[in-house]
């Protein structure tokens, strides 16, 4: 049976790793938050649900602030505050909190052959935080493997800005692009960028946020891939 794609790219926030619950549970708990992680996980969908909704590019996070301190329990009163410390918090470095099954998923994409890589708006920081959360590498070696990893910050290119792909696509040479998949949890960036770059889009959309957002292929978890 053929495949339906000969190559897949992942985009790493809300595909492999989330902002770290750890930190910003005890943090936003002083303003009346939940403390449980997974109400945490839950609310990095809503809140990028409801940031691609404005069509908010990278470059404002307003929205998904303000759909997160709601989604993760901060009553009314205390939003604007809550708000305001998130935004000074979840820091590049903060998107480190693994999602579980992802790390399997991609060791069992390697034991299957097919060629992955990644490719993230980032701030120079993606490669090393996907080695030290335990969820890949470029070449062999601890994690599962990947061919590339490509952080917007280090090739001066930003998604939905298509042309970031092409410094991913030299690594997957001898297959066409209209059959590669790329895998992303923005409907703005990830979809939009992917489908301008003609690639095949994939949303990662475990709660169902985005069904009135998009006709591509939604999935709840990365192990539907395998």
């Amino acid at each position: 049976m053929k495949p339906e794609y000969d190559a897949i790219l992942f985009d790493a926030g809300g595909v492999f790793l989330i902002p770290d619950p750890a930190v910003l549970a005890p943090t936003l708990s002083y303003y009346g938050a939940q403390t449980d992680h997974s109400v945490y996980v839950r609310a990095h969908y809503g809140a990028m649900a409801a940031k691609s909704r404005q069509g908010s590019l990278e470059d404002d996070w307003s929205f998904y602030n303000r759909a997160y301190v709601q989604l993760v329990g901060v009553p009314d009163h205390n939003r604007e505050a809550a708000m305001f410390v998130l935004s000074k918090t979840r820091h590049a470095h903060l998107w480190r909190a693994p999602l579980a099954g992802s790390a399997e998923a991609l060791r069992a994409l390697n034991e299957q052959g097919m060629p992955i890589g990644v490719v993230s708006n980032a701030s120079g920081q993606i490669e090393e935080i996907l080695d030290r959360s335990a969820i890949c590498q470029v070449g062999l070696g601890a994690h599962a493997h990947v061919r590339c990893i490509i952080d917007s910050h280090v090739v001066g290119v930003t998604k939905p800005d298509p042309h970031i792909f092409d410094f991913a696509l030299p690594f997957f040479e001898g297959i066409d692009k209209s059959r590669i998949a790329y895998v992303g949890d923005s409907v703005v960036m990830d979809v939009g960028g992917a489908t301008a770059a003609g690639l095949i889009p994939i949303l990662v959309d475990p709660y169902d946020d985005a069904t009135d957002l998009v006709t591509c292929r939604r999935i709840k978890s990365l192990l539907e891939l395998v």
